[in-house]
């Protein structure tokens, strides 16, 4: 397919991306931005939140790792149920009893100003690095597939896409994302659905028959029980439970959809959904990238990883199908960003600038604040995606889960000290808490030869990251007086 089309096809789904931009911003606030004035419906969120949380990285480095792990991200889905459902029952009902506009603003009312400000400064770390990862990723492959061939260098194809996110993003906010994700998750599974059926009729197979020739192919394996191995099952389902806490429900960015629904019972049937949705497409992306390696067999398809998907695409599916598989690719590409963005605004804002405290602050101030750093989170994603390029990783989802490991440990640790405990800390130390664990956790993993014998560490850095930062908020802290230590006991 003509490279100059589907570069007119990308602009053709920005231009409805803008649309639907203007359409919902309309007499947007603060409030609009930050919260969607919790006029969200829940089963909206629940769609659009599908695509937020795969993402680009899902819809290719799933199917891009089967060749090495097989199924085994199956494992690590079973932990994202158990998490969720913890989400739904722990955290979405404190969120709400306590009106938070940030969550972090919880750590706030539990540990001190101290807390909360690491606690949002952790998130912006984590979230700016993650999202920019997941960014390059399917950056890079529209680079290699159109963008190159038209001779526009990677900078350019990076800035027009951020310049892109930050036109439709700019006022409306999570108003305009609610509806911005919905479109985008439906595309992006469109993508997924068309490129199942057409490799099930690539390789004149049915769905019984296709999981057949995987398991004889040994890429249908899910479970590891090998002690030793970063992959084994338990390792697996409860850093999958970790993560999925940590990432999401103690994420701005997702939380500040699932609380812009009017009620708790709302926000709650808007998880479980997502629970549902997530599993059911995660699987489907796992059954797709074993069709892949079964025709990459036969075909002689020599790419791997990342890179094994879009080559299919591009070298033996129809002109067709190449236009629903970039359709998907683009609709993955957005909300690695335009979420992100508006979340890091509104933490930043609110968080470590303080605009919703500042009562003399007027609105028009409040708003060109806002604006200044919506734009300074933009250029920070571009040099960042920039960086990315340089690193050049051949998986990139084992590179955002390793950075989530070693970023959303001290959230995983604080939010849990407050959870957990009634006890009060001496806040001038927890930012140095805050800061030993993931060091910490950088000694240990360098050590883990010496330490650990054949053991490796794996997903469960995140967990250990979070106790170390418990464990160094109970040396710092004591016994709360009796009528203190409220919030964590609700």
């Amino acid at each position: 397919m003509s490279p100059v089309f589907l570069f007119f096809v990308i602009f053709a789904y920005f231009a409805l991306l803008l649309a639907v931009a203007w359409r919902t911003s309309r007499n947007a606030d603060n409030d609009s931005f930050f919260i969607g004035n919790k006029r969200s419906h829940w089963a909206l969120v629940a769609f659009g939140m599908v695509g937020t949380t795969l993402s680009g990285v899902t819809f290719i480095s799933v199917p891009g790792a089967v060749g090495r792990d097989g199924f085994g991200y199956l494992q690590i889905t079973l932990g994202y149920v158990l998490g969720y459902l913890m989400i739904a029952a722990v955290l979405l009902p404190l969120y709400y009893r306590l009106r938070l506009t940030s969550i972090y603003h919880y750590l706030d009312v539990r540990l001190g100003r101290r807390a909360y400000q690491s606690g949002a400064a952790f998130f912006i770390v984590s979230r700016t690095l993650g999202a920019t990862a997941r960014l390059y990723l399917v950056v890079n492959i529209l680079q290699a597939t159109i963008l190159d061939r038209l001779g526009v260098p990677f900078w350019a194809t990076n800035l027009v896409i951020l310049l892109m996110i930050l036109l439709y993003t700019y006022e409306g906010g999570v108003r305009t994302i609610v509806w911005t994700d919905t479109l985008q998750t439906a595309g992006m599974l469109a993508g997924l659905l068309t490129c199942t059926w057409f490799m099930l009729q690539a390789l004149q197979l049915d769905v019984s028959s296709s999981l057949a020739r995987l398991q004889d192919a040994g890429l249908a394996r899910v479970f590891d029980w090998n002690v030793d191995s970063p992959g084994y099952f338990w390792k697996q389902v409860v850093a999958g439970a970790f993560i999925t806490i940590a990432m999401t429900g103690m994420d701005q960015e997702m939380m500040q959809k699932n609380i812009s629904v009017r009620t708790l019972a709302g926000a709650q049937k808007n998880m479980l959904l997502l629970t549902f949705i997530l599993v059911c497409v995660l699987a489907l992306f796992l059954f797709l990238g074993g069709l892949l390696h079964l025709y990459a067999a036969e075909a002689g398809v020599t790419a791997t990883g990342d890179r094994l998907f879009p080559a299919i695409v591009m070298q033996h599916l129809p002109a067709a199908v190449q236009l629903i598989f970039f359709v998907g690719l683009v609709s993955a590409l957005f909300p690695s960003a335009d979420g992100a963005i508006t979340a890091l605004t509104s933490s930043f804002c609110i968080d470590l600038l303080g605009i919703q405290r500042r009562g003399d602050l007027p609105e028009a101030s409040r708003k060109r604040w806002r604006h200044r750093v919506h734009l300074g989170f933009c250029a920070l994603f571009l040099v960042l995606v920039m960086v990315f390029k340089w690193i050049d990783s051949a998986s990139m989802i084992g590179v955002i889960l390793k950075l989530a490991g070693y970023t959303y440990g001290p959230l995983l640790g604080l939010f849990g000290f407050g959870l957990l405990t009634r006890r009060a800390v001496r806040e001038r130390w927890v930012p140095a808490v805050v800061l030993a664990g993931p060091a910490l956790c950088a000694l240990l993993e360098w050590q883990q030869g010496a330490l650990f014998g054949s053991y490796r560490l794996g997903l469960e850095l995140l967990l250990i990251n979070g106790l170390f930062v418990m464990a160094g908020l109970w040396l710092i802290s004591t016994p709360a007086p009796r009528d203190t230590g409220a919030v964590a006991a609700r």
